[in-house]
């Protein structure tokens, strides 16, 4: 079942279309990653699911239902902008935001104290915010964002800032709140951490939703059957043995073996292009090559601009 449903939503700001008819599907229990170039109505969909802002058409569902101001509460919203009072001690703007989520001042410090040991932040409990580096303060946010066990989580540019110790540390944490129970909509530009994390993606371009569905579905989808062999040195001739159709796109030599990317052709599988190599050269290795999450981004967003600009024409 969908935790959270967004249909037909569309919102427009003076003169400009930030969403049109933007639908999502957002499993319970998964990560579902909002993807998008800068300016393509992320933010604005995130605002509408937080209740910032209504849109002018369409509607947002949670567990069935329209969402209403109070379904916030079990929301943890951790902003690309983060929002930590510069002046205010560490320890004492946390308590005060477990407070505004509805914690009792003793389940807030219970708590405050398990996420503060983990992180190793205890010493800067009475520092001021302004006296902690970037990647400190992003920690201290990233725990007033999931300390009152919110069902939804929304990460927007999680690691920004941060060094790949702690990046790690904080994506070891999403995941183990994925399997305690909690739904979780991550946007972010590094898609990488996508193919690490995210169950399930949207992406947006422009205002409008041009692709959406499951990682690993959409990565076998846009394939180019390209497979990655691991051979030994006395096959130099690699393409006089490949069947007919397919090529060598790229081949290099170590010590001990070579590597090399070949184009397949006719529908010829991994399973078809080994029966005929494997009487043929001294195989150590063979993998389908499937496209990063990177390659499809900038593939679609590139040609849902240039067929909106031939629209326009």
């Amino acid at each position: 079942m969908n935790y959270l449903e967004a249909r037909s939503v569309t919102k427009q700001y003076t003169g400009q279309l930030a969403l049109s008819e933007v639908s999502i599907e957002v499993p319970g229990q998964t990560i579902f990653g909002l993807l998008g170039p800068n300016g393509a109505g992320k933010t604005t969909l995130i605002r509408i699911i937080n209740q910032i802002t209504q849109p002018d058409t369409g509607e947002v569902l949670i567990e069935g239902r329209p969402i209403v101001r109070d379904d916030v509460a079990r929301i943890g919203y951790l902003p690309e902008e983060r929002g930590l009072y510069k002046k205010m001690k560490v320890g004492e703007q946390a308590l005060y935001l477990a407070r505004l989520k509805g914690m009792s001042r003793q389940d807030a410090l219970k708590q405050l104290k398990y996420w503060f040991e983990k992180f190793e932040i205890q010493p800067w409990w009475d520092k001021k915010v302004e006296e902690l580096s970037k990647g400190m303060q992003q920690k201290v946010q990233f725990v007033t964002t999931v300390l009152h066990r919110p069902q939804l989580l929304i990460f927007d540019e999680p690691f920004s800032g941060f060094d790949p110790i702690n990046a790690n540390l904080l994506k070891n944490e999403i995941l183990d709140l994925k399997r305690q129970g909690s739904t979780i909509i991550f946007s972010t530009h590094n898609m990488a951490s996508v193919e690490e994390l995210c169950d399930h993606i949207t992406l947006i371009n422009q205002a409008n939703v041009i692709l959406s569905g499951e990682v690993s579905s959409i990565r076998h989808h846009y394939k180019q059957n390209l497979i990655k062999l691991e051979f030994g040195n006395g096959a130099n001739n690699l393409s006089e043995l490949l069947p007919t159709g397919c090529s060598v796109i790229e081949q290099t030599q170590e010590k001990r073996s070579q590597t090399a990317i070949v184009q397949s052709a006719n529908g010829l599988s991994v399973n078809g292009l080994l029966q005929v190599l494997l009487p043929l050269i001294e195989i150590h290795g063979v993998q389908e090559v499937l496209p990063s999450m990177n390659d499809i981004f900038i593939q679609l967003v590139k040609s849902s601009d240039a067929n909106k600009q031939q629209s326009q024409r």
